[in-house]
């Protein structure tokens, strides 16, 4: 077909011969071949010129779709094995979606253009280890530890707890809120029955200050959590980072001789070798040192 195009093209076999880097003789083989396969004649020949016959300028026009399908149906295989086309699913920890999603997605959507990202917000680590498992997610950003030996862990970070309290709250204006002062406090946290690791968190924070934290109300979302503060339904302890969230009526302050820290990591399928996954890593990995 790509011998054929050429010689419609240029109207000459020995140009196209040219063109094509080849014999003319073995390119005048191919179109009879080519013609007796379909039964029609595709060009009608003289010793000047070429001309195209009615099959032949039907099939010029449907070659040239052909052969530029063909052509970017192996460039998009050629980019998928160095990890530059395809799909990712990317699941975030509640309280580093409003912190990093936005950033990651146009540093990753930049450097990964061809790949569609399915980026998904709000979820704990339990769930993320269910959906990397069942193969819904590619990759998490996900509170560790994590017992799986299907998955593979990264640790990328740790950060701090801070307080998020009421703005009406008596010690909304301190520099920085001894945890302990907060005992007997009703608490928002994170549900306890997913065994979300931030809840665990906050309990050995408040346990090493003398005290069970009171909890009053337990939302998934970090967003709603921070949102029942504001609301005055009581106080809380959320990673430094969620401070990246703003909303009217809560306030964040950080915590008075207390070194609890909280990881994250990225976590991925240990049989996943793609390049595009890989690349995605590097991306976040950069990104984060550089934050």
């Amino acid at each position: 077909m790509r011998y054929f195009v050429a010689v419609a093209e240029e109207r000459h076999f020995g140009r196209a011969a040219a063109r094509l880097h080849i014999a003319q003789p073995p390119l005048s083989q191919q179109i009879r071949r080519f013609e007796a396969e379909l039964g029609e004649p595709l060009l009608y020949r003289t010793t000047r010129s070429v001309e195209l016959a009615p099959a032949g300028e039907v099939l010029l026009e449907r070659a040239r779709e052909i052969l530029a399908a063909v052509d970017a149906a192996i460039d998009d295989a050629r980019r998928a094995a160095r990890g530059e086309y395809g799909r990712l699913a990317i699941g975030f920890t509640g309280s580093v979606t409003y912190a990093m999603l936005p950033s990651l997605a146009a540093s990753l959507r930049q450097e990964l253009p061809g790949v569609t990202l399915d980026l998904r917000g709000e979820l704990l680590t339990p769930a993320q280890v269910a959906q990397l498992r069942d193969g819904t997610l590619d990759l998490g950003l996900l509170r560790p530890p994590v017992h799986e030996r299907d998955l593979s862990t990264e640790v990328l970070g740790s950060e701090p707890l801070v307080a998020v309290l009421p703005r009406s709250h008596p010690l909304a204006d301190s520099e920085a809120v001894p945890l302990e002062l907060l005992n007997g406090e009703p608490f928002v946290t994170y549900p306890s029955h997913f065994r979300s690791v931030l809840h665990d968190a906050v309990e050995d924070a408040c346990a090493a200050h003398g005290f069970k934290p009171l909890a009053a109300h337990e939302v998934a979302e970090t967003a709603t959590l921070v949102s029942f503060v504001a609301a005055g339904l009581g106080v809380s302890l959320v990673p430094a980072s969620v401070r990246n969230m703003t909303v009217q009526g809560a306030i964040y302050r950080p915590l008075a001789d207390d070194t609890t820290r909280v990881e994250l990591a990225a976590a991925w399928r240990r049989d996943d070798d793609r390049p595009m996954l890989a690349r995605a890593l590097d991306v976040i990995r950069r990104d984060l040192r550089a934050a």
